[in-house]
């Protein structure tokens, strides 16, 4: 959603600077996803005066005049009647980007020179007046820029709006966040009626047959309504905000929704069959023709805006062809209502039909603000549209929605969200968004709810409120101590082949390198020179440079076989090698021989066709092909955590050791950005290096097993809100402690960052699964079983439920 700075100014003074405000409004929760200036093509149209004016020699129509732009006179060639010595104009120069898609050159109009090009209002998109260039008064001074001597400066904030702030799609809505964060005031605009029509209630009634979709809806009805185009200011405000203006009836509609964030639609009252409304569901498969010129196949839970007689608009969605408005229109009936969220996201989705209106109304309206909305319509018809406004509105509210009140512990707010306003504080931070707070006692207040803010209907989400208003950088972080892993050493298993074949039947290639590399390996390695892989065992006598010395590492060979296969185009890899690396050790006769494996995945996980797109892979598919290898070794107790000290050519924060029984037995990661370079590879690659010695012990020499279990399982869910730092093989850890023997497995099922989860915050879901072997569980066993590992985790962790 755009929102521009000017309009935005309307409603509250604004201290702040494009760039702050644009950072204020992110860290309040309206994410600023770009910043625009509308009048940016102004930047190469000087202010110039016409010095002389010469026929064109070889055109009647055209002449040739000498513009003073202050640093220099140039020739510009221009057509325009309303030209005179003397006169102060709009002069673009060449590489202007004028809003009609032309680029200004330096060019010749019939042999005569023209280094420039002047302008009228409509060509610099500035006002409507096209007949003659734009004069301007003796105020201004050659050469001075355009959009600064006539003080046309903004900024268009494009916001990236999430589904639970509707209420901030509209402008009164940024304006009330910009009030509260920079402790100003809201203004909403006067709205003054001059009611002269008959009654509202003779011209028109309404009639909600469904009200379970449709809880309000008001009407007004204009009389003497003269369409035309809009004044230059509307149409400027809708462009600014990405809308097109159309007439003056339809860009007020507009305008007020962009406003207030209430949708309105305008019928052609003298359209309208027996000049009433009947808000009803479709008929199945009923037909109906929207303003686009599509035919709609209704469904019979979609909501119908009908006359007398027949439909005349989708409700929420979009009009009907039949009762828009036109050139000859001198009647409008006004809608404004509130429809249920969900029939109108049902609605649009069915029919493929999204518009800025069931933007809104699928995400949640104001109920209150409907009649704001129509009122503040109305005033606009009747002062830009000549319209005589009827008396009165027909509402009609069948059951009022009920306002929303939450009581709030401010002792619980400090548990939550980790810093420690006072009551007062609180109370004020939640009265500059138009919260009204009574106390209760000294720990608790009574929060109303005001209508615009549908999203808030928990403590919880009060809490969040007073969280984002303070400013999440006053919250603090807290990074927790991560336990120590300790490498222990291992004896040698032979499982080789069966590791070899197991990925194979991963989908993975064997490939066989040499055991001989170049001597600067190391280095394209970035090992440091501690490192006992940098000083490898040297050969006599060396085939070639590129095989000059023993590997120390299996990783150059297959970053070397990518290489090779990128330049011959192929980009998708699976690969794997199992050999040994020699490592050199100056008081030893011979090096000292590791027997490991390394895999490498690039490209994509899976190849486009007909029923899936292509997908690019990553640390995860990776880490899947080494914990379904673990499993063919029927090692169970694997682990991955972050290194102390991770092998330098892995990027940092995508890099994990595998663990089993807390010792290292290998290590997953992403090879760092540089070392690809080194190597010439330009796309990601993925690597895992195993160590046999170390991963040999691991593997159970016996393997036991047991009937089937006779008695069914059951499962029990808990979602926790941690911080973001806790790991989640520490809230495993802690599980599996309890000793809780009828707990058969635990798996984490969900990980969610984001609103409504604070910031620094995230949202783990685990299922815990149980199981006897003697008898079938009963709920209460397990309930009480399954409270106390819930409560030793909150414990431990100092976790929230949702």
């Amino acid at each position: 959603m755009k929102v521009s700075k000017s309009w935005l100014s309307e409603y509250v003074s604004i201290q702040s600077d494009t760039d702050h405000l644009a950072d204020a409004l992110t860290m309040a929760g309206l994410e600023i996803e770009s910043v625009s200036d509308p009048y940016a093509h102004l930047k190469n149209v000087l202010v110039g005066k016409i010095r002389s004016i010469a026929p064109h020699p070889k055109a009647d129509r055209l002449q040739c005049c000498r513009v003073d732009i202050g640093d220099k006179t140039i020739s510009v060639v221009c057509g325009a009647k309303n030209i005179f010595e003397g006169a102060l104009i709009a002069c673009a120069l060449p590489g202007t980007h004028l809003p009609n898609g032309l680029i200004l050159k330096k060019t010749s109009i019939r042999d005569e020179l023209s280094e420039g090009m002047i302008c009228s209002e409509t060509e610099l998109g500035i006002g409507n007046a096209h007949e003659g260039i734009l004069i301007l008064d003796n105020s201004h001074t050659p050469g001075t820029l355009l959009n600064e001597t006539l003080n046309l400066n903004d900024a268009v904030m494009e916001i990236g709006l999430t589904p639970n702030r509707p209420d901030c799609a509209c402008m009164i809505g940024v304006a009330r966040e910009i009030a509260a964060i920079e402790s100003g005031t809201l203004k909403y605009p006067a709205i003054t009626l001059n009611e002269s029509g008959p009654d509202c209630s003779t011209m028109t009634s309404v009639t909600i047959e469904n009200p379970d979709h449709c809880p309000r809806y008001a009407a007004r009805v204009m009389l003497n309504v003269q369409v035309a185009p809009s004044p230059f200011w509307l149409q400027q405000r809708l462009s600014a905000v990405g809308l097109r203006p159309i007439n003056n009836v339809v860009d007020i509609t507009n305008f007020v929704m962009m406003e207030t964030g209430q949708p309105l639609h305008a019928f052609d009252y003298d359209l309208l069959d027996e000049h009433r409304i009947v808000v009803r569901t479709a008929r199945q498969d009923e037909k109906f023709t929207t303003l686009d010129k599509k035919e709609r196949t209704m469904e019979s839970d979609m909501l119908f805006i009908c006359d007398g007689k027949k439909p005349v608009a989708v409700a929420g969605v979009m009009g009907g062809l039949n009762s828009e408005i036109h050139d000859g229109t001198q009647r409008v009936l006004l809608e404004s209502a509130y429809f249920q969220p969900t029939s109108v996201r049902k609605t649009s989705k069915r029919l493929g039909l999204n518009t800025d209106a069931s933007y809104r109304f699928e995400r949640g309206i104001d109920p209150e603000g409907v009649i704001f909305a129509i009122n503040r319509a109305a005033q606009l018809m009747n002062e830009i549209c000549g319209a005589t406004v009827c008396k009165g509105i027909v509402d009609v509210y069948p059951h009022t929605i009920p306002s929303v009140h939450i009581d709030v512990s401010v002792k619980k707010t400090h548990q939550l969200i980790g810093i420690t306003p006072d009551q007062e504080q609180i109370e004020s931070l939640l009265k500059s968004i138009e919260f009204t707070v009574n106390p209760i006692d000294e720990d608790l207040i009574r929060v109303n709810v005001p209508s615009f803010r549908v999203d808030v209907k928990r403590p919880q989400d009060i809490m969040e409120e007073v969280a984002r208003l303070v400013g999440y950088n006053e919250i603090p972080s807290v990074s927790p101590g991560s336990a120590a892993c300790v490498e222990r050493p291992s004896r040698h298993l032979f499982y080789r082949q069966y590791i070899k074949q197991s990925m194979i039947g991963f989908g993975f290639f064997e490939t066989i390198n040499y055991s001989f590399i170049s001597s600067d390996s190391a280095d394209r390695l970035k090992l440091t020179s501690d490192d006992p892989r940098c000083h490898p065992v040297a050969l006599l006598n060396p085939i070639s440079e590129d095989q000059a010395v023993m590997r120390t590492s299996l990783v150059p060979g297959m970053l070397e076989t990518i290489r090779r296969n990128l330049n011959q185009k192929n980009v998708n890899l699976k690969l794997f090698e199992s050999g040994k690396i020699f490592l050199n050790h100056s008081n030893a006769p011979l090096p000292q021989e590791r027997e490991g494996i390394v895999g490498i995945w690039t490209g994509t996980s899976q190849i486009e066709n007909w029923q899936q797109t292509e997908t690019a892979c990553n640390f995860y598919d990776l880490k899947g092909v080494v914990e379904a290898l673990m499993h063919r070794l029927y090692i169970k107790k694997l682990t991955f955590c972050k290194p102390e000290q991770a092998d330098p050519y892995f990027r940092k924060g995508s890099v994990a050791w595998m663990m089993v029984k807390q010792n290292k037995v290998g290590i997953l990661g992403e090879i760092h950005s540089d070392v690809l370079g080194a190597y010439q590879i330009k796309q990601p690659v993925y690597l895992f290096e195993i160590n046999y010695e170390a991963l040999y012990p691991m593997i159970p020499e016996k393997l036991s097993a047991r009937p089937l279990p006779r008695y069914p399982s059951t499962t029990r869910d808990m979602t926790l809100i941690l911080d973001k730092a806790v790991q989640a093989k520490e809230i495993l850890d802690v599980m599996k402690s309890c000793n809780e023997k009828l707990v058969s497995d635990i798996q984490i099922f969900s990980v969610y960052e984001g609103n409504p989860i604070s910031e620094g915050k995230k949202s783990m879901s685990f299922r815990i699964t149980f199981r006897s072997w003697e008898e079938t569980l009963k709920d209460e066993k397990i309930n009480q079983i399954h409270t106390d590992i819930a409560k030793t985790v909150i414990k431990t962790f100092h976790a929230d439920l949702p």
